[in-house]
């Protein structure tokens, strides 16, 4: 459950924290915990809510990226024209994926998602006159309002780029998981056998929850492409998928925002990390051990301890003498 006056408390914090912290390189965290945010929260709509072991989740963010970078460099697409296309392409890829996925089961969806991650990174690595090889993709165009030149501003209006575009992402990915369809998925992950018996395709829900996962997190990678302006395999790499799998475990598989939220605290505590130099070599490992304290204890993860801080006290039951004097007489 989210907590609306806390929500809108945030959003409009981080709608005017620019005004206050006007350093470019805290908005560059920002902007980069948004497009995480995104990403996260996108995954969890296959792994947290319909219960399909995507593992390969990473290699939507990657097409956006190489699309952005490709169509950009080499075709002359406008970058904001981009950003919707890498969405489209990302689908497209999810609909090639789906094909020997979803009527497998546990590890071995793993498997052939992770394979298809591989895949993806193979064949950039090997075409490399198109994209780049190992070197990828320079000189990116960046974003421009006639004149204006996003990438000369202070990383202001990437700031609100970015921000905008996951706040409509993550809306659109709670409102999914409230309707008719996110209930159905719930019940798909829950109980397979029960929803087969009441009729529902399970093959079509999942098809259609990975299909809509990977738009978000293609457009992601369209931006992550334009706002680096370098287009690199390292976002198919391993490390990659497992920065943004601790982001949707911390915050809670299931919930949409609990991701969200641990993508801007992890992405600030890991460069918070960055300013100690005795701490560079341990850092991977003290966020570990965060990780699996706070999973230890909440296995729901940031969301179970909202919930658990938000939660309405019950009643207590009426046990005055009148009352129990009218309940014995019952």
């Amino acid at each position: 459950m989210i907590n609306r006056p806390l929500a809108i408390a945030a959003v409009l914090m981080l709608l005017l924290l620019p005004l206050v912290l006007q350093g470019p390189y805290i908005r560059h965290l920002f902007i980069l915990a948004f497009l995480f945010a995104i990403v996260a929260a996108s995954w969890d709509l296959t792994l947290g809510l319909t219960g399909l072991f995507n593992f390969g989740h990473i290699a939507f963010f990657g097409l956006g990226v190489y699309t952005a970078g490709i169509l950009t460099t080499q075709v002359g697409v406008d970058p904001w024209l981009v950003i919707p296309i890498a969405g489209i392409v990302a689908a497209l890829a999810a609909l090639v994926v789906a094909a020997p996925t979803l009527r497998l089961r546990g590890i071995y969806v793993v498997l052939v998602t992770f394979a298809f991650s591989q895949l993806c990174l193979q064949v950039v690595m090997s075409q490399g006159d198109l994209t780049g090889g190992a070197g990828g993709i320079v000189r990116v165009p960046s974003l421009r309002i006639g004149d204006y030149n996003l990438a000369r501003d202070q990383r202001l209006g990437y700031y609100y780029v970015s921000l905008v575009l996951s706040l409509a992402c993550i809306a659109a990915l709670i409102a999914i998981a409230r309707s008719s369809l996110g209930k159905t998925a719930r019940a798909v992950r829950d109980n397979p056998e029960y929803a087969a018996a009441r009729g529902i395709d399970q093959t079509r829900i999942r098809l259609t929850m990975l299909v809509i996962s990977a738009i978000p997190t293609g457009i992601a990678g369209a931006l992550y492409c334009i706002y680096f302006r370098v287009a690199a395999p390292e976002v198919f790499s391993f490390s990659t998928s497992t920065l943004i799998l601790t982001m949707l475990l911390v915050g809670g598989a299931g919930s949409i925002v609990g991701p969200a939220v641990a993508a801007v605290g992890i992405v600030m505590i890991s460069e918070y990390l960055e300013q100690f130099p005795d701490l560079k070599a341990t850092k991977h490992m003290l966020l570990a051990v965060g990780i699996i304290l706070v999973l230890r204890f909440f296995p729901g993860g940031l969301a179970q301890i909202s919930s658990n801080m938000f939660a309405r006290p019950a009643k207590p039951a009426d046990t005055t003498p009148e009352r129990s004097e009218e309940l014995g007489r019952r």
